[in-house]
């Protein structure tokens, strides 16, 4: 089935209108009417070709939201009519020690990413949702709560479990002290769940502006980055969670751990230099990085989202105003995520 899609031919090539092909549903497959798709920095890095990984046409978009039009014969979780979402992975092997533990993101045969993989059932690469359908194995489909605001729903699917995920995974709850570094679209989400979850959250920024922000989003305080305010702070937090795109030093927020602390890396995936292992070995602390999370617990998050109100700061856009979004995103001229009308491709 031909489907109207944007989509990158190279790494400097802008987005511009596609046809690509959908399969017809297999048995256990879902077919999905898109009818939103978050904008994530990782569909720029991908369509740029930044990780050297890129495959074209690069169609991007691994947030997605929309409705169940048609389900396999042995599809038993969905029905025509449900809303539903697809996140960063379309499938996996299912067998292997990582994915029967629930995390199929960490597949030891690779999971099959939702775009720019290879497609194990129709050949070739796999296509995002910036597209107007998708069809999908019934296993990476998830249930989307009612009572959640559909557009502001799928920077969850990446950006929401990918600060949830290392926040559970830890344990961080009533009691502990969070500092969440960089306030922008995984910054955001990492607030507020923080918050939910019961921790004191501070948000660390370059920026001193950016206090009623956080305030705003849930956060108890906010700290610049700059040396006297990085003294005073030495020591203070259980966890930090780093959701800063690009490579800096770690060794100054090492510094701001407690005995025992937890710094997680989920922004940058990008090589580092200059890391003192003296930042670790005082204190006992630990230097971790997480990526997304599994199927079920990304439905564990949308529960816990559903019970906390907790959706993403979004700017609602048009298919055909993607270029300008890329690059007010790459200048962080959002606050905090883009989210494409799909109905928009219709025109």
């Amino acid at each position: 089935m031909s489907v109207k899609a944007y989509g990158a031919a190279d790494s400097a090539a802008p987005l511009i209108p596609m046809e690509i092909e959908r399969r017809a549903p297999r048995d256990n497959d879902v077919k999905i009417d898109i009818t939103y798709c978050g904008v994530c920095h990782s569909d720029i890095h991908t369509a740029h070709n930044d990780w050297k990984n890129a495959v074209y046409p690069v169609i991007p978009g691994h947030e997605i939201v929309g409705k169940v039009v048609e389900v396999g014969g042995a599809v038993t979780k969905f029905k025509t009519g449900d809303i539903v979402g697809v996140g960063c992975m379309v499938d996996s092997c299912l067998n292997c020690e990582a994915c029967t533990e629930g995390d199929e993101q960490h597949c030891h045969s690779r999971a099959t990413m939702t775009y720019g993989s290879p497609d194990k059932v129709s050949g070739g690469h796999t296509h995002g949702g910036y597209s107007q359908a998708i069809t999908v194995r019934e296993e990476f489909v998830l249930h989307i709560p009612d009572n959640l605001d559909l557009k502001a729903v799928p920077p969850l699917l990446c950006a929401g479990i990918t600060t949830y995920s290392p926040l559970k995974h830890f344990n961080i709850g009533k009691g502990h002290k969070v500092g969440v570094i960089g306030l922008g679209g995984l910054g955001h989400l990492g607030v507020k769940f923080a918050k939910a979850l019961g921790a004191e959250v501070t948000v660390l920024s370059r920026s001193p502006g950016k206090e009623e922000d956080a305030r705003a989003l849930g956060a108890d305080t906010l700290i610049t980055t700059d040396k006297e305010a990085f003294k005073s702070a030495r020591g203070r937090f259980d966890f930090l969670l780093n959701t800063v795109p690009v490579p800096h030093s770690l060794d100054a927020y090492l510094r701001l751990l407690a005995r025992n602390g937890t710094m997680a890396i989920v922004g940058a995936i990008e090589p580092f230099q200059g890391l003192h292992s003296g930042s670790l070995i005082g204190g006992r602390k630990r230097l971790v990085g997480s990526a997304i999370g599994g199927i079920a617990e990304t439905q564990e998050m949308l529960e816990f989202a559903s019970r906390h109100n907790i959706v993403s700061d979004i700017e609602i856009i048009n298919m055909q105003d993607i270029n300008r979004a890329w690059e007010r995103v790459m200048a962080a001229d959002v606050r905090y995520r883009f989210v494409i009308d799909m109905e928009s491709l219709k025109d």
